[in-house]
Protein backbone atom coordinates (compact mmCIF):
# COMPACT_ATOMS: atom_id res chain seq x y z
CA UNK A 1 0.00 0.00 0.00
CA UNK A 2 2.68 2.42 1.29
CA UNK A 3 4.75 1.41 -2.49
CA UNK A 4 1.18 2.77 -4.34
CA UNK A 5 0.99 5.80 -2.15
CA UNK A 6 4.40 7.27 -2.91
CA UNK A 7 4.35 5.69 -6.52
CA UNK A 8 1.28 8.00 -6.87
CA UNK A 9 3.01 11.15 -5.33
CA UNK A 10 5.91 10.60 -7.18
CA UNK A 11 3.69 10.74 -10.73
CA UNK A 12 1.58 13.32 -9.35
CA UNK A 13 4.40 15.84 -8.64
CA UNK A 14 6.36 15.15 -12.15
CA UNK A 15 3.16 15.77 -13.86
CA UNK A 16 2.44 19.15 -11.81
CA UNK A 17 6.15 19.89 -13.03
CA UNK A 18 5.87 18.33 -16.26
CA UNK A 19 2.56 20.53 -16.92
CA UNK A 20 3.34 23.64 -15.59
CA UNK A 21 6.75 23.36 -18.00
CA UNK A 22 5.02 22.40 -21.10
CA UNK A 23 1.26 24.53 -20.62
CA UNK A 24 -0.35 21.04 -20.88
CA UNK A 25 -3.95 20.86 -19.34
CA UNK A 26 -3.97 16.84 -20.10
CA UNK A 27 -0.85 16.52 -17.79
CA UNK A 28 -2.22 18.76 -15.29
CA UNK A 29 -5.58 16.57 -15.41
CA UNK A 30 -3.48 13.05 -14.89
CA UNK A 31 -1.81 15.48 -11.84
CA UNK A 32 -5.21 16.25 -10.03
CA UNK A 33 -6.16 12.33 -10.85
CA UNK A 34 -3.21 10.79 -8.76
CA UNK A 35 -3.17 13.45 -6.27
CA UNK A 36 -6.40 12.28 -5.10
CA UNK A 37 -5.65 9.47 -2.98
CA UNK A 38 -3.21 11.44 -1.19
CA UNK A 39 -5.26 14.17 -0.60
CA UNK A 40 -8.16 11.88 0.79
CA UNK A 41 -5.62 10.27 3.15
CA UNK A 42 -4.60 14.00 4.46
CA UNK A 43 -8.20 14.87 5.33
CA UNK A 44 -8.72 12.64 7.98
CA UNK A 45 -6.08 14.39 9.88
CA UNK A 46 -6.78 16.35 13.14
CA UNK A 47 -3.80 19.18 12.25
CA UNK A 48 -2.56 21.59 9.90
CA UNK A 49 -1.72 18.53 7.05
CA UNK A 50 -5.26 18.43 6.54
CA UNK A 51 -4.71 21.34 3.94
CA UNK A 52 -2.92 19.15 1.77
CA UNK A 53 -6.77 17.65 0.95
CA UNK A 54 -7.13 20.76 -0.94
CA UNK A 55 -4.47 20.55 -3.54
CA UNK A 56 -6.61 18.23 -6.00
CA UNK A 57 -8.95 21.72 -5.90
CA UNK A 58 -6.26 23.95 -7.11
CA UNK A 59 -4.99 21.63 -9.67
CA UNK A 60 -7.96 21.44 -10.98
CA UNK A 61 -8.45 24.99 -10.93
CA UNK A 62 -4.95 25.21 -12.78
CA UNK A 63 -5.99 22.47 -14.96
CA UNK A 64 -9.88 24.66 -16.27
CA UNK A 65 -7.43 27.66 -16.38
CA UNK A 66 -4.84 26.16 -18.70
CA UNK A 67 -7.55 24.71 -20.72
CA UNK A 68 -9.22 27.99 -21.55
CA UNK A 69 -5.93 29.16 -22.53
CA UNK A 70 -5.23 26.27 -24.74
CA UNK A 71 -9.22 26.92 -26.44
CA UNK A 72 -8.81 30.37 -26.82
CA UNK A 73 -4.96 30.62 -28.85
CA UNK A 74 -6.18 27.98 -30.83
CA UNK A 75 -9.05 30.42 -32.03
Amino acid sequence: MLVIWNLSLFISIVCLLIGLLKRSWPVLLLSTITSIPIAYYFLGANNSWKYVGFAPILLLLLTVIFWFMSKKNRN
